[in-house]
């Protein structure tokens, strides 16, 4: 059996394998995308064909909707020719309980993909069509926080959107640049109503995501290249929103075990595909069940009845209690504090990670303990039920193969939600100390140990990608394991960083507790165990 329509039209095999069907005609719904699109989604990986995907299919299954969903690929276009064309865009969504059970589904909801490329005149072409029709309704987007800078460190425009910035509308490579030049061509059109929703795993989404609009939109506005009334569009809600969401569903690479369960089974051509530009995929996507994700309810467009497939709609502020309960507390800190630290002590996957008493014991003191206490609750979310369900059941399951290694990526641009956000709360409450803290800045010490790309034994640690890399490794370059005296006034340019705290960690009271540690981290082999063990009493 292969993953293709053809092959769906004998649902008994697939009963038999156990895997669930659409519950509609796929035929008549890509037949009803192409003439009246009304969802478009940037960033065809993983998350998207787990979570965001399976949205649509649920209200399809339900008769709530009848089109499904047009994937965009703007990136990696290997995604595109391995892992889609050859599925007649179908995905297979495995879900791994904690008890070792498999569900598994097919995905049947994507009705297209096309590239974000203005080389491939087809797709780029089709693309404007779709941003032209008024029927669309949403254009949403999973891009990786990284997606939304447009400026480098220095504050200077990124190489690919100056070219942008000076070449017009035309033939965008950024893929910010290439949403604006869609949205041109819906203004143009008509000046129609659209959502442009931010799914990404970040605080404040909605917000970047407008940010990096108008600054696209105003550099081409002041050089000519679009109408003035196009910034006066996209300022005006009642024609462009771009809500505020919270995401959390872990989707972690494609596993080996799922490949080899699914073809036990009896399904062929289940690859783990590593692309040129290193995006793990398959034909498959192993992920955990849990889920959640709440949107600030502005379209302008109308939409789809989201609330029917467990999606909260309410208010922004209410989105933000969220957003702000998962990524700085109950959830996006435990994650990299167990990323940090199982990279120093070897671990491959976190659910291992939470059978370590040490780490078990530090996610549990920064959320129970320290974060906890300010946490504004949300109301349609308990956070006490909710970081419980995290650290009981979500982050131990065995059948989950997330690495730290992955939740280390990108870690220069999390600090300050994750971490930051926590300190400056403590800074503002009269009831709380700063200097009380204990466990947050342990895990900023063990960020700045695992930057020297040794483990705890002394060997060579590979460091996950971060687009600060390089300059932060600058720091810790000329520290020695062994040698507390070599650390000196190292860290000073990383703790006083602004940028990544989100404040100065010195001028906070907090720099010299994260060196103390550190140099405790660092006074021989077995210093970062032996460093737990003395903090956490494990």
């Amino acid at each position: 059996m292969k993953l293709k329509r053809h092959e769906l039209k004998d649902p008994k095999k697939w009963e038999e394998m156990g895997i669930k069907l659409p519950q509609f005609d796929i035929d008549k719904v890509i037949d009803e995308t192409k003439k009246n699109p009304r969802w478009v989604h940037f960033g065809a990986g993983n998350i998207f064909r787990g979570f965001i995907a399976m949205l649509q299919q649920t209200l399809l299954n339900k008769g709530l909707a009848d089109s499904g969903i047009i994937a965009v690929e703007s990136y990696d276009f290997e995604v595109h020719d391995k892992i889609y064309v050859p599925y007649d865009n179908l995905g297979l969504l495995v879900i791994m309980n904690s008890d070792g059970t498999l569900e598994k589904e097919v995905v049947g909801s994507i009705s297209d993909i096309l590239l974000a490329d203005p080389s491939n005149k087809e797709n780029w072409d089709r693309l404007n069509e779709v941003f032209s029709n008024p029927s669309l309704q949403i254009a949403s987007m999973t891009i990786t926080e990284k997606g939304y800078n447009l400026k480098d460190f220095a504050g200077n425009f990124i190489k690919e959107v100056m070219e942008d910035i000076e070449a017009g509308p035309e033939n965008p490579k950024n893929v910010v640049s290439k949403l604006v030049s869609l949205v041109y061509s819906r203004y143009k059109k008509g000046e129609y109503p659209l959502a442009l929703v931010s799914l990404d795993n970040f605080s404040g989404n909605g917000e970047r995501l407008y940010s990096a609009v108008m600054t696209i939109a105003e550099e081409w506005a002041n050089k000519g290249f679009v109408d003035k009334g196009f910034t006066q569009y996209l300022n005006d809600p009642s024609k462009i929103s771009f809500p505020l969401t919270m995401i959390d569903k872990i989707v972690p690479r494609p596993h080996e075990l799922v490949k080899k369960s699914l073809e036990e089974k009896g399904l062929e051509d289940m690859n783990i595909i590593t692309t040129s530009k290193n995006t793990v995929i398959a034909p498959f996507v192993n992920a955990e069940k849990a889920q959640y994700l709440v949107i600030e309810d502005k379209f302008p467009n109308g939409r789809m009845k989201l609330e029917e497939a467990g999606v909260l709609l309410t208010d922004k502020e209410t989105v933000e209690k969220v957003e702000r309960m998962k990524v700085t507390t109950c959830l996006n800190p435990l994650h990299t504090a167990l990323a940090i630290y199982g990279c120093l002590l070897d671990y491959k996957t976190i659910a291992d990670e939470m059978k370590d008493d040490c780490l078990r014991k530090l996610v549990e003191k920064i959320g129970y303990v320290e974060g906890m206490p300010v946490v504004i609750n949300p109301k349609v979310l308990d956070p006490e039920e909710f970081i419980k369900e995290v650290i009981e059941v979500r982050l131990p399951n065995p059948y989950m193969p997330d690495t730290p290694q992955r939740i280390a990526t990108d870690t220069s641009q999390k600090m300050g939600i994750r971490f930051g956000e926590t300190i400056k709360s403590y800074i503002h409450r009269s009831d709380l100390e700063v200097n009380d803290l204990k466990f947050i800045p342990l895990v900023i010490a063990g960020w700045c140990r695992y930057l020297m790309g040794i483990d705890d034994e002394g060997n060579h640690m590979d460091l996950s990608p971060d687009p600060l890399l390089n300059d932060l490794k600058s720091h810790v370059s000329n520290i020695r394991l062994g040698d507390v005296d070599s650390v000196k006034d190292n860290l000073r340019p990383i703790l006083s960083n602004k940028e990544i705290f989100g404040l100065d960690l010195y001028e906070v009271g907090l720099g010299e507790k994260v060196e103390s540690y550190f140099k405790e981290l660092i006074s021989g082999t077995g210093a970062v165990r032996n460093t737990l063990k003395k903090y956490l009493e494990c």
